[in-house]
C-alpha cells in the first residue's frame, strides 16, 4: 500500500505547474525530420512515442493506476462478479487516498487541479479492470454525480459533498433516471415543493448505480411548474434522510459487481440551500455533466475492446479446428484487423473531442457521436470475438463473455443510440421543422 498511497498525486505535483502548460498546436510532424515505422506488438497508443493529446504525465498517471487495478481489484473481479456487488466504499478510498477520484477537481477540495484530459486518462486506465461494472460505478462519482457540483455548486455544499467524494470518504449516485423517463430526461416527474427553507421531495429514481451503497445522490427533480427545460433543478441529497427507500437491488444482465437500485422519496425534506447553482437550471446543468459522462464511457470502452481482441487473438492462436489454429484462417485475422482499425478510429475521435472540450469548445455533437460509436462496436467486438472462442465463449469462464454482456448496457445509458442520433441529427440541421 506505501507504493500506491498518493502515488499519483505525489509523482503528478512533483512535476509542478508543467502539467497545465499549453500543449504545442496539433500538426504534422515537419517533413525534415526522419521516422521509421517499428512494429508495434501493443494495440493501444505507445507511451514512449509522441502522443496528440497525452503527455508523459498522463502516462505516469495511468501507469500509477494500473498497478492499483491490478494488485487491489482485479485479483477480487471474480468473486465480486458473483456477489453481484464490490466493496464501493473500500475501493472508492483506496482511489481516493491516490488521487484518482478528482483528476480534474480543484485543488482547495482535494483535487488534482488537472484539465479534462487527464479524466480521459484515468477512463482508459480503468477499462483494464476486468469487468464493467466497476468502472462504470468509479465513472458516476467522478464524471457523472461530481462534475455540476465541482463547477456550480456553492462553497458549503463542495464542502459537504464534493471534498468527501474525491477522498473517497462517500459514495455518490447520479438519480435522473425514472421508470417512465430514461433517455428523455425532460420527462422526469420527481417533484421538490417548496416548504420554507426546505424542500419535500416525492418520486422516484430508477437504474440508480451505486444506489444501495450511495451516501449522497446528486438529484434531478422538478422544482417548478414552468416548461420542462427550466422547471428542473440538481439538488444534494443524503441518502441517510427519513423518506429515502432503496426498495431493491436490480438483478441485471450484465455489470454484475455494479450495484443498481430502485429508489423512492416519501415526503423527503432538504434544506433549499443544497440545490446547485440555480434552481431552474438543472436541465441545463445535466445536459453539460452529459458531454463528459459520454466521452468519459467511450474512452473507457477501449481498454477493454483492445483487451478482448489481444485475448482472442492468443486463444485463435492456440485453439486448433481442420488441423490449423483458427488464426491461420484469413476470414479470422481479416475480421480481428478490422475490429481493431475500427477501435483506433474511435480513439481519434475520442481524443479529438476532448482536445476541444478542454479548449472550451461545445462538443456535443462528437460526446454523441462518440458514445454512439462506442455502444455499437463494443457490442461487434464482443460479438465477433465470442464466435472465435467456440463454445468457451459461451461460458462464463472467460472475459470475451464477460463483456458481451457487460457491454451492452453502452448503446442504453447515458443516452439510448436512438437519442444519439437525433442529436447528431440536430447539429447537422435535419431534424424536421415543426
Amino acid at each position: 500500500m506505501a507504493l500506491l498511497r498518493g502515488a499519483a498525486r505525489l509523482r503528478l505535483r512533483l512535476c509542478g505547474r508543467g502539467l497545465n502548460r499549453p500543449r504545442p498546436p496539433v500538426g504534422a510532424r515537419p517533413l525534415s525530420d526522419k521516422v521509421l515505422p517499428q512494429p508495434q506488438t501493443s494495440s493501444g497508443p505507445d507511451p514512449a512515442g509522441d502522443h496528440l493529446l497525452y503527455t508523459p504525465e498522463h502516462f505516469a498517471l495511468k501507469e500509477s493506476l494500473r498497478k492499483l487495478i491490478d494488485q487491489e481489484i482485479n485479483p477480487h473481479v471474480d468473486q465480486w462478479e458473483a456477489d453481484g456487488q464490490f466493496p464501493a466504499h473500500r475501493i472508492f478510498k483506496l482511489l481516493g487516498n491516490a488521487g484518482f477520484l478528482g483528476v480534474n477537481k480543484p485543488v482547495e477540495y482535494g483535487g488534482l487541479g488537472l484539465d479534462f484530459s487527464y479524466s480521459m486518462a484515468v477512463s482508459e486506465e480503468l477499462g483494464h479492470i476486468r469487468c464493467g461494472g466497476i468502472p462504470m460505478a468509479i465513472g458516476v462519482q467522478t464524471d457523472m454525480a461530481t462534475p455540476a457540483l465541482a463547477r456550480f455548486g456553492s462553497e458549503e455544499l463542495k464542502q459537504q459533498f464534493l471534498r468527501p467524494s474525491i477522498a473517497g470518504d462517500v459514495v455518490a449516485c447520479l438519480g435522473v433516471s425514472e421508470v417512465g423517463a430514461g433517455s428523455d430526461v425532460s420527462s422526469i416527474a420527481t417533484k421538490a415543493v417548496k416548504d420554507g427553507d426546505e424542500y419535500v421531495i416525492n418520486g422516484g429514481k430508477m437504474w440508480t448505480t451505486n444506489g444501495t451503497q450511495a451516501d449522497w445522490m446528486c438529484l434531478l427533480a422538478n422544482t417548478s411548474d414552468g416548461p420542462p427545460h427550466r422547471n428542473k433543478s440538481l439538488i444534494c441529497l443524503p441518502m441517510n434522510l427519513p423518506g429515502v427507500h432503496v426498495a431493491r437491488r436490480i438483478d441485471k444482465l450484465g455489470m454484475r459487481s455494479s450495484d443498481t437500485a430502485e429508489v423512492f422519496f416519501e415526503d423527503v425534506r432538504v434544506p433549499c440551500k443544497n440545490v446547485i447553482g440555480q434552481e431552474g437550471l438543472g436541465f441545463t446543468y445535466q445536459m453539460l455533466q452529459f458531454q463528459e459522462e459520454r466521452l468519459w464511457a467511450a474512452a473507457n470502452t477501449l481498454a477493454m475492446m483492445d483487451n478482448i481482441i489481444q485475448e482472442t487473438i492468443q486463444y485463435t492462436r492456440q485453439r486448433k479446428i481442420f488441423k490449423q489454429p483458427v488464426l491461420y484462417h484469413q476470414s479470422v485475422r481479416f475480421r480481428l484487423a478490422e475490429l481493431q482499425t475500427e477501435v483506433e478510429l474511435l480513439r481519434s475521435l475520442v481524443h479529438r473531442a476532448t482536445a476541444l472540450y478542454i479548449r472550451g469548445n461545445d462538443v456535443t455533437k462528437l460526446a454523441s457521436m462518440a458514445k454512439l460509436k462506442g455502444g455499437r462496436l463494443v457490442r461487434e467486438v464482443s460479438d465477433s470475438c465470442l464466435q472465435y472462442w467456440g463454445g468457451m465463449g459461451f461460458t462464463s469462464d472467460v472475459l470475451v463473455s464477460r463483456f458481451y454482456r457487460d457491454g451492452r448496457l453502452m448503446s442504453i445509458g447515458g443516452g439510448a443510440d436512438e437519442v444519439m442520433l437525433e442529436i447528431i441529427s440536430k447539429y447537422m440541421d435535419t431534424l424536421p421543422r415543426k
